[in-house]
């Protein structure tokens, strides 16, 4: 695959799945958090070009997930926010997110929002071979 890189944070393994399967059948490459201290480790390892973030998982939720990321990278990778709450909006100003998404939320909508951030064949090839 060619297209850049995803991390998915979400705490429900089949939201997790269905995210998964939709950007990869749009030629994503997907990273997987279930917490947000677990999506700091995954930052490191798959430099994501945009995170998709769940904002109530257990260990670390979304706003203390996003405080760290901001500290350690600045605003360098875009967030989603991806929430059931009634204010996405909202959720997503509190994090500095560049978007949001209300769950349930459906797949096109989704991939519509990535595209629109990032560029479906996004090439890093210079910056990671």
């Amino acid at each position: 695959m060619t297209g850049a890189r995803i991390l998915v944070v979400d705490d429900d393994p089949d939201m997790q799945d269905v995210m998964a399967l939709a950007l990869e059948a749009g030629d994503y490459r997907v990273c997987r958090a279930s917490n947000g201290q677990e999506a700091l480790e995954r930052v490191e390892e798959c430099l994501p070009d945009l995170i998709l973030l769940d904002m109530r998982m257990p260990v670390m939720d979304g706003w203390a997930f996003s405080a760290e990321l901001r500290r350690r990278h600045g605003h360098q990778v875009p967030v989603v926010v991806c929430t059931a709450a009634e204010d996405a909006q909202r959720r997503a100003r509190e994090v500095g997110a560049v978007g949001c998404l209300s769950k349930p939320f459906e797949l096109e909508e989704m991939l519509h929002l990535v595209e629109s951030i990032v560029p479906r064949h996004w090439e890093r090839a210079s910056q990671h071979p």
